[in-house]
């Protein structure tokens, strides 16, 4: 063996665990251990990460501002209508008769021969409603039902068509020893609804008791 051959090292073959690696890390078959298990890097994944949460935001304040504006809105709405309700309220019948309009609108047609005429107007975010009472004569009470659009014949002897809340609100009392006689004039909203109760203890001077409803 010659000084040449002597020195010569026999190349090793390649372990089992050097198999797996190509090259430096970044190269294909390397993981990137700054990366995610799909090799994505963490500022590209926080950048996804600020889109979904904005997403999401936007998501919510879209639904839930409208939402809310409508609850605050309706409960606004009721506490204004029960606060004008009830400052009419304490405020009374007025001892006057109600403006053309405010007939006209309730369909209330006061015969002109009324006396003692009493009246107020509520507000409220459902209904509102004029109260009104008068004395009249037996032809004054005709002309006042013919006006609505019923009649005398619509009275029901012995019915009080004004319910207790109507009651509570003005005051009046519907008791017993005295000649009522009732009837309910339906018509289609928007026009007004009239509760007419009818003192007819003395059939020549009857007493006119009448709420009109109407519904905006």
């Amino acid at each position: 063996m010659t000084a040449a051959e002597h020195h010569i090292v026999p190349r090793q073959p390649p372990s089992s665990g050097d198999a797996g690696s190509s090259g430096p890390a970044g190269t294909p078959g390397s993981p990137d251990p700054a990366g995610g298990d799909d090799g994505t890097p963490p500022q590209d994944r926080r950048r996804v990460m600020r889109r979904r949460l904005i997403t999401l935001t936007i998501i919510v304040l879209l639904i839930g501002i409208p939402a809310g504006y409508l609850v605050i809105s309706a409960g606004q709405s009721r506490r204004s209508g029960k606060d004008k309700e009830a400052e009419a309220a304490a405020q009374g019948l007025r001892e006057d008769w109600p403006s053309g309009m405010q007939r006209r609108i309730f369909e209330l047609p006061v015969p002109g021969n009324a006396v003692g005429v009493q009246y107020y107007e509520t507000n409220n975010w459902k209904a509102s409603r004029m109260y009104v009472k008068f004395r009249t004569t037996s032809a004054g009470l005709d002309r006042f039902l013919s006006g609505v659009g019923t009649g005398r014949a619509a009275l029901e002897t012995g019915k009080v068509t004004i319910g207790a809340r109507d009651l509570k609100v003005t005051g009046w009392i519907f008791g017993p020893g005295v000649d009522w006689a009732g009837t309910v004039h339906r018509n289609k909203d928007p026009r007004p609804t009239q509760n007419i109760t009818v003192n007819m203890t003395d059939p020549a001077a009857p007493v006119v008791y009448v709420v009109s409803a109407a519904t905006p």
